[in-house]
């Protein structure tokens, strides 16, 4: 007999998002039952089981759509954790959400880069935050002189 969404989807969300996610579809039995449904059924049943991704590559779209829409702490704090359960690094979504800044903006990057921070700190989890800086910036002039992975200089300055 086939696996139904419910029983399709519940296994997924387990597999993503677990405590949180089950603490998630608990908080809403007593007020939208439905919505606990269609979340299991339709994003996990029906989406998270598509072959084509994987659970990791999911769940860095997941975050970083979460991040775009601003708004969404509460979701993405949950899947902050997901992307972790996964074998998402805390280095990897430091860097997806770096790399929203300039489609979304400082704020949105900054409230998603805090709630990593908790979320890091809440499991025990650390990172070498560091800074890049060097041949791949600009000089004053607009101009990169040093190659970078191989390719020619930008502009030749003295």
């Amino acid at each position: 007999m086939d696996e139904s969404r419910f029983d399709r989807g519940m296994k997924k969300l387990l597999e993503v998002d677990g405590e949180g996610g089950e603490r998630v579809m608990q908080s809403l039995k007593d007020i939208a039952p439905d919505l606990a449904t269609f979340i299991v059924e339709f994003a996990f049943g029906d989406i998270y089981s598509r072959k084509g991704l994987s659970l990791r590559e999911r769940e860095l779209i997941t975050t970083s759509s979460l991040l775009t829409a601003g708004g969404c702490e509460p979701q993405l704090e949950v899947h902050i954790n997901g992307a972790l359960n996964v074998g998402i690094s805390p280095e990897e979504l430091v860097e997806a959400f770096l790399q929203c800044i300039p489609y979304t903006g400082f704020p949105r990057a900054l409230n998603a880069i805090f709630l990593a921070k908790k979320v890091f700190a809440r499991r025990g989890l650390h990172i070498q935050a560091t800074a890049e800086r060097g041949n791949s910036r600009p000089n004053s002039e607009g101009c990169r002189n040093a190659p970078v992975d191989g390719e020619t200089p930008l502009c030749s300055a003295p």
